[in-house]
């Protein structure tokens, strides 16, 4: 007993250092609040570049206004290779700047006192890192339309925005207010966030403006011979401007199947409250990949198809009532640019909660039952491979089950608190307490168990934190008596079920042993499916 459990410590040990060895230095200076970061807070950002999609050349600067919090003359700048920083410029003055990888770490010359705005300006250039299997593996998408004509877009989360621009390369800090201007091709628009202010004609510059804190993954530029139509939807905070940008032989395609966009803000903003970016407008821009959740700026590229890409992933049938990147990459817009994550471990926030919306999206306009098949089909998308959250401080996200094995907790939630009316008012709740802001697991899982009245934290533990499904285990016995238990299961894990035999009960497993006696012609057992939980049960004569 002792040997084995002192080559389990030496296992442990060895599989902890082998796992700790998985990081570089690269991974914590970007995924960590290090200290040439934590000093200063972001305020405001003017990007400024010209794309030339012949070379696949970016060219420009990015100005960064901050406010002081800590009097510290070191401040890291992201940018990855093969892009090169230039220069950087405070009040006209040349600074030193050390690089070690993807981070740049400028030395001010100028005091830094605490409570005060300064700002610097970073030159940068280069052939940026193109695009592999966008968004997923992203970068520039250097394409070419039906005409032959420069389709080009960025997308880059996970990755980072600083594949592509010079930033503070973490999700914790939010930008208050941006601009974004982009000089491309003649004969060519470019579309990014916000609101255009303006188009400079002699040299085709496009300058856009971002009123609301902005993630540094959600700006986007977005190049192509794009045509606009829109139309005014009569929202919760008033008139909202829904703009489309769609390829010129598109158009007619577009309108017809766009008419998603007002249905999706309508079930949202009754599931989630109003829509984030009022002053920034939505809008709808098509691209040459399948689409990301880029703040005010979502892009499209499923092919005008329901489904995703004409396919159900639930395989019910009820994911081909919708067009999913239009309702999926919407939803982003409460669950990733309203809340966001502050490291990339809780990424499951922006998709665990937005896999629930397309859930959320049925039953809004094909009711309850129609939802719960949705998300329950899902299941079968779920791998069970690692846990949902992921490590920390080193810009790893967790299992990609974070989407549907997330919803499904979600979904297990909603049957726990059995209160229509309760549910949504925590979940508009989240983006009302929490709007413009970002935040950790551990704030949310808080949020919800406060407003719900119920402790959660076992369940949030049990579904985000480890791989095991819970599995309900039951015996009914010759005179009826039923007897039930949890397995796989953490210590303290507290999940009442609903079951059926002739008429319903509601249960309360725990990891021991307990009985119920049921009417002795109950023939079957029906347990609740809403629950994500599996189930082993024996019958004896």
């Amino acid at each position: 007993m002792i040997k084995i459990h002192a080559l389990l410590l030496i296992l442990l040990a060895t599989a902890g250092s082998l796992r700790a060895q998985d990081f570089t230095e690269q991974d914590t200076l970007r995924g960590s609040i290090t200290p040439e970061r934590s000093w200063w807070d972001l305020n405001y950002y003017h990007l400024d570049i010209a794309v030339d999609p012949d070379k696949k050349y970016i060219t420009g600067s990015n100005t960064i206004r901050y406010k002081v919090l800590e009097e510290k003359k070191i401040m890291q700048i992201d940018l990855q290779p093969p892009l090169t920083i230039e220069k950087v410029l405070q009040d006209g003055k040349n600074l030193k700047v050390k690089t070690n990888g993807n981070a740049h770490f400028v030395h001010l010359q100028k005091e830094q006192l605490k409570g005060a705005y300064n700002e610097i300006i970073v030159h940068y250039s280069g052939n940026p890192k193109v695009a592999v299997r966008a968004p997923w593996d992203g970068g520039f998408s250097w394409k070419k339309d039906s005409n032959g004509k420069h389709f080009v877009a960025t997308s880059c989360q996970g990755l980072g925005a600083s594949v592509w621009w010079p930033n503070k390369d973490h999700m914790y800090d939010e930008v208050d207010s941006m601009a974004i201007s982009v000089k491309v091709p003649k004969g060519l628009k470019n579309i990014s966030n916000g609101r255009l202010r303006k188009v400079d004609e002699a040299t085709n510059t496009y300058h856009w403006f971002v009123n609301n804190p902005i993630n540094n993954y959600g700006v986007n530029v977005n190049i192509g011979d794009y045509v606009h139509f829109g139309e005014k939807y009569k929202g919760e905070k008033g008139a909202l401007d829904l703009d489309y940008w769609v390829l010129r032989d598109d158009l007619e395609k577009a309108k017809e199947h766009f008419k998603d966009t007002p249905k999706m803000m309508k079930a949202f903003e009754h599931w989630f409250g109003p829509y984030p970016f009022y002053e920034d407008s939505f809008k709808l821009v098509q691209v040459p990949y399948l689409g990301m959740e880029h703040q005010s700026s979502v892009t499209y590229g499923n092919q005008f198809k329901k489904g995703y890409l004409g396919k159900d992933l639930s395989g019910t049938g009820w994911g081909l009532k919708f067009d999913f990147i239009i309702i999926h990459e919407a939803g982003h817009e409460w669950f990733a640019n309203n809340i966001t994550y502050k490291d990339a471990a809780d990424m499951w926030i922006h998709e665990g909660f937005t896999a629930y919306s397309e859930n959320l999206f049925l039953d809004y306009y094909y009711g309850k039952a129609a939802a719960a098949d949705y998300v329950i089909g899902t299941r079968n998308n779920i791998r069970n491979d690692k846990p949902i959250i992921g490590i920390y401080d080193v810009n790893q996200e967790g299992s990609s089950d974070m989407y549907y094995k997330g919803a499904n907790l979600l979904h297990t939630i909603r049957q726990l608190i059995d209160n229509d009316d309760k549910w949504r008012e925590i979940l508009r709740g989240l983006n009302t307490d929490f709007y413009h802001q970002t935040v950790s697991t551990k704030q949310i899982e808080t949020y919800i168990s406060e407003k719900s009245g119920i402790d959660l934290s076992a369940i949030f533990d049990q579904y985000l934190r480890t791989t095991d499904i819970p599995v309900l285990e039951y015996k009914v016995m010759a005179d009826g008596k039923f007897r039930y238990r949890y397995t796989n299961v953490i210590e303290g894990f507290k999940l009442p079920v609903k079951i059926v035999a002739t008429k319903e009960h509601l249960i309360q497993p725990t990891r021991e042993w307990q009985s119920l006696q049921l009417d002795t012609a109950a023939k079957d057992i029906i347990v609740d499916r809403n629950y994500y939980i599996k189930t082993e049960g024996q019958r004896y004569k």
